[in-house]
């Protein structure tokens, strides 16, 4: 494996501060190259060395599995929107009954991963479109938070490339993306702040104007728990 040339202090910095590099996730040319089942083998294996490197004996009945289990974790599970073969199909209806005010699908579970330390942070997206001719299954947005959120992420970048997949599936522009989510980065490590949250949004097209700004905010906050 190549060696890494880090300049910790820089990425001890980096990493506090939460700073993405790109709104792509930074993947190389040959990340699908392995099978899900090499990925594996190769993830169980450094783990194990990261466990035994730590002190932790391999041997108890409890250990011995773990290497296994999160690599089989990694790559079926938390990480699997990585893999574009995973990405769900935004299939689109024809708006025939002309609906032209927003459709909101609100409170959406929201489980990543920080790319930074490799924890988790949990929360709630809202996702809003005003449809241009076309409407989408309602969970197959749902499905497409899962998707983009299943990988390792920083939450400005989720929420633009949520926003981007609904614009693209919907072919309009009027599209807003809000999340609101707990960091375990924050909570568990540094400033160890198990109270505050995190707010991203995303609003374009009919969504920059203030007045359906507020609508939508208007909206996502009404208490609809049943």
């Amino acid at each position: 494996m190549k060696e890494l040339d880090i300049d910790t202090s820089a990425a001890d910095d980096l990493g506090d501060a939460h700073v993405g590099s790109s709104e792509l996730t930074p993947l190389r040319d040959d990340a699908f190259d392995l099978s899900d089942n090499e990925k594996i083998e190769i993830i169980q294996e450094h783990f194990a060395k990261i466990m035994e490197t730590m002190g932790l004996d391999l041997t108890d009945d409890s250990l011995k599995g773990t290497p296994y289990r999160v690599a089989k974790m990694y790559v079926k599970e938390v990480f699997h929107g990585l893999n574009p073969k995973n990405r769900p199909e935004a299939r689109t209806f024809s708006n025939a009954y002309d609906y032209g005010d927003m459709v909101i699908e609100k409170n959406i579970q929201v489980n990543s991963f920080c790319e930074h330390h490799f924890l988790p942070f949990i929360g709630k997206a809202h996702v809003a479109y005003i449809s241009k001719g076309k409407v989408i299954g309602l969970s197959k947005i749902n499905r497409l938070v899962d998707y983009y959120s299943r990988r390792p992420q920083v939450q400005e970048r989720l929420t633009l490339q949520i926003a981007d997949a609904i614009s693209e599936a919907m072919e309009t522009d009027d599209v807003a993306v809000f999340i609101d989510s707990r960091h375990f980065c924050v909570a568990m490590r540094g400033i160890k702040d198990h109270t505050s949250s995190t707010v991203t949004s995303e609003f374009r097209g009919a969504f920059k104007e203030k007045e359906t700004q507020r609508k939508f905010i208007e909206f996502i906050k009404t208490n609809t728990e049943i």
